[in-house]
């Protein structure tokens, strides 16, 4: 597994955090909740794109 891959996700939970935090506290609950929302589909996005690329690896390693 690529180290940059586990970067990516911890920079987007660390500036999701910080914009939830920012958002709550500014009395903008719903904002938050959508942010934090947005974020994870972000992230599955980028896990998606790699188990999808691991199936491609699989299938050309066994010649399907």
């Amino acid at each position: 597994m690529e180290i940059d891959l586990i970067f990516k996700i911890a920079a987007v939970g660390i500036i999701v955090s910080i914009l939830n935090q920012v958002l709550v506290r500014s009395g903008r609950e719903e904002q938050a909740t959508m942010t934090t929302l947005a974020a994870l589909v972000v992230v599955l996005m980028i896990v998606v794109q790699r188990i999808a690329e691991l199936f491609q690896l699989v299938e050309e390693l066994f010649h399907f």
